[in-house]
């Protein structure tokens, strides 16, 4: 019973994703809100109470006006996600930022900095050695 109840919340995660991206783009109508962004995760508590709505904005002066914007928006995203998907209760959605795109991209860069640095030495051993 456990695993339905995942699979469920999982389902309504996934569904709820499409539908509030699909909302913030066709029918919130504030300037703030026109800049490229993704909705990476949408987490859903087991009671469908709360939403958690990780949002990823690649515009970094953008971001404090969107999520301004969204808070600001999140009932009438709320009763328009209600409308779209057939709930008995329609989740009260929280936005957070979701940095986690600019943490892998930062790791790339310090794993490619530590791959280059470690191949320096041997390249110049191999030198010397000529």
């Amino acid at each position: 019973m456990a695993t339905q109840q995942f699979e469920r919340t999982d389902r309504i995660s996934s569904e709820m994703m499409r539908e509030i991206e699909r909302v913030i783009r066709e029918e919130v109508n504030d300037p703030r809100t026109d800049c490229l962004f993704s909705i990476t995760h949408v987490d859903v508590t087991r009671d469908l109470r709360y939403a958690k709505v990780y949002i990823s904005i690649y515009e970094e002066d953008k971001r404090t006006p969107m999520l301004k914007a969204l808070k600001g928006a999140a009932g009438f995203i709320r009763h328009e996600v209600g409308t779209r998907i057939q709930l008995r209760y329609t989740p009260e959605l929280l936005f957070h930022l979701d940095t986690s795109i600019e943490y892998g991209v930062h790791i790339a860069e310090v794993l490619s900095h530590l791959e280059t640095g470690s191949r320096e030495p041997d390249e110049k051993e191999t030198k010397d050695e000529e």
